[in-house]
C-alpha cells in the first residue's frame, strides 16, 4: 500500500490560515492556535505596556530596547510567532523592513494558554535556546505565574525564579524597574 507523501510546511501555507488563527512552522510542521482570549491578550498588553514604556521608550526606565507584539521570527527553518519579544538597540539598531525578524530577540515572552502551553515548552524553548536567545519568560494568566529563565553556559534553560499572584517583578534583563506582577491579570 503506498504511504502518503509528507511536505514540510512552506512560508505560503501561513497565508491560507483564517485571520482567527495565528500560524507557526516548527520543525516544518505548520501548528496553529487561536487568537488570543481575553486574559491572555490582557497579560501581554499589560506586560507590554510595564517593560515597552521604560525599556523601549525610556520613560521612567533606562530605553535601549526594542519590545514588540507578536514579532514574526524566522529562525532557520523555524517560524516563530512569540506573544512579545524584545531586542537591545545596540544589537539591532534599526528595525527591518521585513514583515519578520531573521536576528533572534534577546529576551522573549510567551503567554501560556492551555492551547499553546505544550508547543511553547516543548517545541519553542528549545528553539529559542538554540538560537542564543538570552532571556526567556512564561506567564500563565490562569495560575497568575511567571517563570523567569536565562540561557545557560551549556545552552540550557536555567528557571531563575518562579513569581505567583502579585508579587513585585524585577526580574532580568528588565531588573532596572519594577512593577507587581497582579497588574497583568485581568
Amino acid at each position: 500500500m503506498p504511504r502518503p507523501i509528507h511536505r514540510n510546511a512552506r512560508y505560503e501555507d501561513l497565508f491560507d490560515l483564517p485571520e482567527n488563527l495565528v500560524g507557526e512552522i516548527i520543525g516544518g510542521e505548520l501548528h496553529t492556535h487561536p487568537r488570543p482570549a481575553p486574559r491572555h491578550a490582557r497579560a501581554y498588553s499589560a506586560l507590554g505596556y510595564q517593560i515597552g514604556g521604560p525599556y523601549d521608550g525610556g520613560l521612567g526606565g533606562p530605553g535601549g530596547w526594542w519590545i514588540l507584539d507578536e514579532p514574526e521570527l524566522h529562525l532557520g527553518e523555524d517560524i516563530l510567532v512569540p506573544d512579545l519579544a524584545g531586542w537591545r538597540r545596540e544589537r539591532m539598531p534599526e528595525l527591518p523592513e521585513t514583515a519578520w525578524f531573521e536576528l533572534a530577540p534577546d529576551w522573549v515572552c510567551e503567554i501560556l494558554s492551555p492551547s499553546t502551553a505544550r508547543v511553547d515548552r516543548v517545541l519553542k524553548m528549545p528553539i529559542y535556546a538554540r538560537e542564543s536567545v538570552r532571556h526567556l519568560w512564561l506567564v500563565d494568566p490562569d495560575l497568575q505565574t511567571l517563570e523567569v529563565y536565562a540561557l545557560g553556559d551549556q545552552g540550557h534553560w536555567v528557571l531563575l525564579d518562579t513569581l505567583e499572584g502579585d508579587t513585585p517583578v524585577r526580574q532580568p534583563p528588565f531588573d532596572a524597574i519594577e512593577f507587581p506582577l497582579g497588574s497583568l491579570w485581568a
